[in-house]
């Protein structure tokens, strides 16, 4: 009996195992990677539980020696916790709020670029996604005669609604590769059943979107969290500081204590760290399904 053309044959298809050897060079392979992405860690606990001679000494490869010979804690207990908690609660505040600003903004702007037919729409996603491109640097004296202008100076609006703005291109990316694979008949039928524009995007839209919330939270946080630039310029009184600029505050004129920095650096990367432990299998999943239906 001839077998059928393009059609599925079960015995004629196998999966070929890998070598024993194949799998353990991939095992090493994997604790190598895994080690050169927590050296950095490492290095930076170490880094905080040295004083200045220590940190000073190099081998030969430029990198300090491991493990202090003497552990200062003192680093930690130097610190004045008063201040970075003001810092981590302004850093928390501004942080949380450029994410939600950017996320909704981002998600309304996507459903009406991509659901709703009129001119310009085109024309509008890209110039959204122009942003992308703009470096941030270029545009700190634009942003700081707008926020001049609106009284936001030294106030923590004028780093909540540049870092939503600056965040709002990729957020746009991302919202629109997870909208397109809404198939459009659930609209038409929100409509039939009575459904506003606005019942259907709250309803239907946001709802099957929300895969794309970890990836934009996580990308707004970890450009917020970080951003120097912005609050050393626009914020002047310790009360609005976050903590990257509370960080550069640890640095004397004269003389630099590289410890103390280094406990600051540690406290400071600690909420990242969870953030990535909380949402990193959200934000794979989140990927993937954007792949499946892009």
């Amino acid at each position: 009996m001839a077998k059928n053309k393009g059609v599925y044959q079960p015995n004629e298809y196998t999966i070929r195992k890998g070598g024993k050897a194949f799998g353990i060079f991939g095992v090493v392979l994997l604790v190598l990677w895994s080690l050169i992405n927590l050296y950095p860690l490492f290095w930076m606990i170490t880094f905080s539980l040295k004083d200045n001679q220590q940190i000073q000494k190099t081998h030969r490869f430029l990198f300090p020696k491991g493990l202090p010979n003497e552990w200062h804690w003192e680093n930690y207990k130097a610190l004045d916790y008063s201040s970075l908690l003001t810092y981590f609660k302004n850093s928390v505040i501004v942080t949380v709020l450029a994410i939600l600003i950017s996320m909704v903004a981002a998600m309304m702007a996507s459903y009406a670029i991509m659901r709703i037919q009129w001119r310009a729409s085109k024309a509008v996603n890209r110039m959204f996604l122009l942003g992308i491109t703009i470096p941030v640097q270029a545009s700190l004296v634009p942003v700081y005669m707008i926020c001049r202008s609106f009284g936001w100076l030294d106030t923590r609006w004028s780093l909540i609604i540049p870092y939503a703005a600056f965040a709002l291109a990729m957020s746009i990316l991302i919202a629109n590769s997870f909208i397109v694979g809404i198939p459009k008949d659930l609209d038409e039928a929100a409509y039939i059943d009575g459904c506003s524009r606005y019942g259907v995007f709250f309803r239907i839209i946001v709802p099957l979107m929300l895969p794309s919330v970890s990836t934009i939270a996580i990308y707004s946080f970890l450009q917020c969290w970080n951003e120097l630039m912005f609050a050393s310029v626009f914020i002047s009184s310790s009360e609005y500081r976050t903590l990257p600029v509370g960080v550069q505050s640890y640095t004397g004129t004269f003389t630099v204590k590289w410890g103390p920095i280094g406990a600051v650096i540690t406290i400071a990367t600690i909420p990242m760290v969870i953030a990535y432990i909380l949402l990193s299998r959200k934000i794979q999943e989140s990927f993937i399904a954007g792949a499946i239906k892009g």
